[in-house]
């Protein structure tokens, strides 16, 4: 019996963390080590020192130097560069899905812990969006954000559902 409780009390104090499945053909679940990177300084040397400000994607950096393109719900508004911002340019654990699309390889983010830390839900962007508007989470109208977005209702009017223009 004091074998089992001492089972049970280990397993609270360290839960599973595991990503959870989205239904896309050849997703991988994976939790790995990575350094937060500013996507296009890596890959031109351009970089500003706090990791393009939210302006710029941001990705992982792994220990053998294989740069890992992270991505939210493939949603460039909803993008990961909000979770990961806080940690630019340092060392987290990260816990989500691989998944591809077209030959891109992409790492759909879940969760984020930085050392030492607690996991944290990728759902910033979610979070941000509800507080500035007010809003409760569970909200009906934060499900569907983008029918209730200022920005996005004025550039459909301004270019039209498909991006066209207004009139077609």
């Amino acid at each position: 019996m004091r074998g089992l409780i001492v089972i049970l009390s280990l397993l609270l104090c360290f839960p599973a963390v595991a990503a959870e499945s989205w239904g896309l053909p050849g997703e991988q679940e994976a939790s790995f080590d990575g350094k937060v990177v500013d996507i296009q300084c890596a890959l031109t040397g351009d970089c500003p020192k706090d990791c393009g400000a939210g302006r710029r994607q941001l990705g992982l950096l792994k220990k053998d130097g294989t740069l890992i393109l992270a991505m939210k719900n493939a949603d460039p508004f909803a993008g990961a560069t909000r979770d990961l911002l806080p940690f630019c340019g340092k060392p987290v654990t990260v816990d989500g899905l691989f998944t591809s699309n077209e030959g891109v390889r992409a790492f759909a983010l879940q969760r984020v812990k930085p050392p030492g830390g607690d996991w944290i839900a990728a759902n910033g962007f979610a979070r941000d969006w509800a507080k500035a508007h007010e809003l409760k989470p569970g909200s009906p109208q934060l499900e569907e954000w983008y029918r209730h977005d200022e920005m996005v209702a004025a550039r459909i009017k301004a270019e039209g559902k498909l991006g066209l223009g207004p009139e077609k």
